[in-house]
């Protein structure tokens, strides 16, 4: 009996060879130097940070070359699948307008090189399986948990390599009449691929972050077909999908470097080129005086969920990843203000070969500090609307109830040369002008700090006095602040701090002091945005409501 017969017995259905699919899915009709990416997560859980950073990467690539990025859904671990990640998988890349060309998704197919699901593909997967027995590279595997579990207790014992390789690969010379015997009497198998490979001869492969890196052969008979489901392996499914889908360029996590003696094995099995290879550093947070690795389970900032929760603005949180992506990128962008991130060149030399890739959340704060305070008001009115009827209902509420007010209150300080910069998110937002609104005004626990004058009596002075006989609506703002001057001077404050320096004793406080009062008692907070502007958008019977609570 002939490899073909053991072929045969395993795959009695698959009639079509590798030529088929290779005519079926022909190299992409694409202009030289294009580069085809893939975003390949397995839909087991939540979307994770460093899946994302990756995306962003295939995405430029793509980009910049004129080239194809495709979303393909690795599902083969069905035991670990969570059927809403799917959604979330899209949904996030929906929601920062990083929709691949090509996909598949609710029954929608986007591109000619699907299916895009793997657990789709497995008739494709068993014609290259069945093409590596026929030809003696690959072979059923009996061995039961008990005896891999006695196999790797003898290694530990001897201080041997762990693995299914050499004399402990013991299925792997049973002759082909009784591997189809055992097939046909029931017993359960897995499909291993038969390596050529020697552990103690080394091969140079280059990887685009780290350079040329001098690996051991890869001499282990891995598992490519699992045994309960048929679906290949990550190993196997990786290298005929990136096959057949022309995939140029692989961007991974750099755990799996350790995999690349496999996979090139593999290719060179099937006399095919391999892609080139990216892999990225790990991400890694500050803790304590050191660094660590960003943890599923200890870090929320791990998840993309916390990013939408708390209202980051999609590019800032794109931006962030960028200035860890290239150590270039916040220089170009400065030299750049007015292009997108797709605009910018990557350079996968550019990116930490070494001790990881540092995430800092107060970076991400800055930068999206600063990328609020570009917006229009109406447009944050906007988003901060579609994101509080998600997140904050009785906000929402609120600030649909008095829109243009809400508007009016985001425009303070916006419209000019250095815009304020305090909304580090959408979330921040409601506890920065809370006080704006009576509902949450007079509803809420208050505490007053006035600064340096705290007395009761001297505080209700000041705040009668001005409201009384010097405030005006209708004034302008240098008006506004000639009559603040004029009310420390009927009091017995400096209204020139300049002559208040020289003879402070002179004087119950200064103009800052005054303004600070008047400050407090409408807002109960010293560090807000300009008082001018908050008092205009405040009507008078509203104030003197306030007033009353002094």
């Amino acid at each position: 009996m002939t490899n073909k017969d053991l072929a045969n017995v395993i795959f009695p259905d698959i009639d079509k060879d590798i030529k088929y699919y290779e005519d079926m899915y022909p190299n992409r009709d694409l202009k030289e130097g294009a580069k085809v990416t893939r975003f390949a997560p397995s839909p087991t859980g939540f979307m994770h940070l460093g899946g994302f950073f990756q995306a962003i990467i295939d995405k430029v690539l793509a980009h910049n070359s004129n080239g194809v990025f495709y979303l393909r859904n690795e599902d083969t671990d069905q035991k670990r699948e969570v059927k809403e990640a799917v959604d979330l998988i899209m949904k996030t890349l929906e929601d920062y307008d990083i929709v691949p060309d090509e996909y598949e998704y609710n029954d929608k197919v986007v591109g000619n090189y699907g299916p895009y699901i793997q657990s789709k593909r497995k008739e494709i997967y068993h014609t290259f399986i069945k093409h590596l027995i026929e030809i003696g590279r690959a072979y059923p595997c009996f061995c039961t948990k008990e005896e891999l579990d006695l196999m790797r207790q003898k290694q530990e014992k001897y201080k041997a390599r762990l693995g299914y390789y050499g004399r402990y690969a013991k299925c792997r010379n049973l002759s082909i009449e009784e591997q189809i015997e055992r097939i046909k009497n029931g017993e359960e198998y897995v499909i291993r691929f038969k390596s050529l490979g020697d552990n103690e001869k080394r091969f140079f492969f280059d990887d685009l972050v780290r350079g040329t890196l001098n690996l051991p052969e890869n001499d282990m008979d891995i598992i490519i077909m699992k045994s309960n489901d048929k679906l290949p392996t990550y190993h196997f499914a990786h290298f005929v999908d990136d096959y057949l889908m022309h995939t140029t360029h692989v961007v991974r996590g750099e755990e799996w470097l350790s995999s690349v003696p496999v996979h090139i094995e593999l290719f060179k099995a099937f006399g095919v080129k391999p892609p080139k290879y990216i892999h990225t550093p790990l991400i890694v947070k500050r803790d304590g005086n050191g660094v660590r690795k960003l943890s599923k389970r200890k870090d929320p900032e791990a998840t993309m969920s916390y990013y939408k929760e708390l209202g980051y603005p999609a590019i800032a949180v794109i931006e962030s990843l960028m200035t860890i992506i290239n150590s270039n990128y916040e220089e170009w962008h400065t030299a750049n203000p007015d292009k997108t991130y797709l605009d910018f060149t990557y350079s996968p030399k550019k990116m930490s070969a070494t001790g990881g890739a540092l995430y800092d959340l107060e970076k991400l704060n800055n930068i999206s500090k600063n990328i609020i305070s570009k917006f229009k008001a109406d447009y944050l009115y906007d988003e901060l609307s579609k994101w509080s009827k998600v997140y904050d209902s009785e906000f929402y509420e609120l600030i649909t109830k008095y829109k243009d007010y809400t508007i009016n209150i985001l425009n303070i300080e916006r419209e000019q040369k250095k815009p304020r910069k305090d909304y580090e998110n959408y979330s921040s937002i409601k506890g920065l002008i809370w006080y704006m609104y009576d509902e949450l005004f007079f509803n809420e626990e208050k505490s007053y700090d006035f600064g340096t004058i705290n007395d009761k009596e001297e505080i209700k002075l000041i705040v009668n006095t001005y409201f009384d006989k010097f405030y005006n609506k209708e004034d302008d703002k240098e008006t506004w602040f000639n009559k603040m001057k004029e009310l420390c001077d009927s009091l017995g404050y400096a209204s020139n701090m300049k002559e208040y320096k020289e003879n402070p004793d002179k004087f119950k406080g200064n103009v800052a002091d005054v303004s600070t009062v008047i400050r407090v008692a409408i807002t109960t907070s010293s560090q807000t945005p300009d008082l001018y502007e908050i008092l205009k958008l405040i009507d008078n019977d509203r104030i003197a409501k306030r007033i009353e609570l002094l």
